[in-house]
């Protein structure tokens, strides 16, 4: 077996230190971009819903500026904003480049688009749960939290899924500030050394990712259907 490696992915065996670790920082970005997203995109798309019009805190003014945001920072190509955002993102880590540096730039690139895929999640919960949560005498942050996530769950799972893989494909962007990750090191170490056989292993580690986190949203979607 180990012939057969060397012979055909021979970079590859020579790399194995720097492929595993490539993968934990794209994990790591992954995970760390995810948690802080889930706060604020899901924050962000019930603020959506709820000051819409009809909304259960309906106010034109501030459903206005806010589509306005999430509408600009989602037509800003990702590459772009990389570089838009490198005040912030060395006010907020004290360096432009690193996974930690990455993170910045992710958050802000992902959270206008799933903020947005969690207002249409919501929007499919049924009306007549709410106008009756309402008329039961609840307020706002008890239907926010009894109505709107509770009955949109599962368009919130599907939307995290959608979003992570999303992701995923982000960070190989991220690259372009050093952050390091599978995506650099598939154009760095591969493409640009043509060692054609990391490139390969790379795609195919980030295949996997894709795939995996596909299996696991369809599974927990499956699981909270009614």
């Amino acid at each position: 077996m180990n012939d057969f490696l060397n012979r055909y992915l021979p970079n590859v065996m020579e790399n194995k230190s720097e492929i595993w670790e490539s993968t934990y920082e794209t994990l790591y970005m992954v995970f760390m971009t995810s948690l802080f997203s889930a706060i604020f995109g899901i924050a962000l798309g019930v603020i959506l819903v709820a000051t819409d019009k009809g909304g259960i805190l309906a106010n034109r003014w501030v459903y206005s500026i806010l589509e306005k945001i999430v509408n600009f920072f989602r037509s800003v190509p990702f590459i772009i904003l990389i570089a838009l955002v490198v005040p912030v993102t060395r006010l907020i880590t004290g360096t432009s480049i690193g996974m930690n540096a990455a993170i910045v730039p992710l958050v802000i690139g992902i959270v206008p688009f799933y903020a947005r895929q969690i207002q249409n999640a919501l929007l499919e919960v049924d009306p007549g749960i709410i106008e009756a949560t309402q008329a039961m005498g609840s307020g706002p942050v008890e239907i926010i939290f009894r109505v709107y996530l509770k009955e949109g769950l599962t368009g919130i799972i599907r939307a995290s899924s959608v979003t992570v893989i999303n992701l995923i494909g982000l960070t190989t962007m991220a690259g372009a500030i050093g952050s390091g990750g599978l995506g650099s090191l598939a154009i760095n170490k591969g493409y640009n050394r043509f060692q054609l056989d990391i490139t390969f292993i790379a795609t195919i580690l980030i295949l996997l990712l894709v795939f995996v986190c596909q299996f696991i949203g369809d599974y927990f979607t499956r699981k909270s259907t009614h």
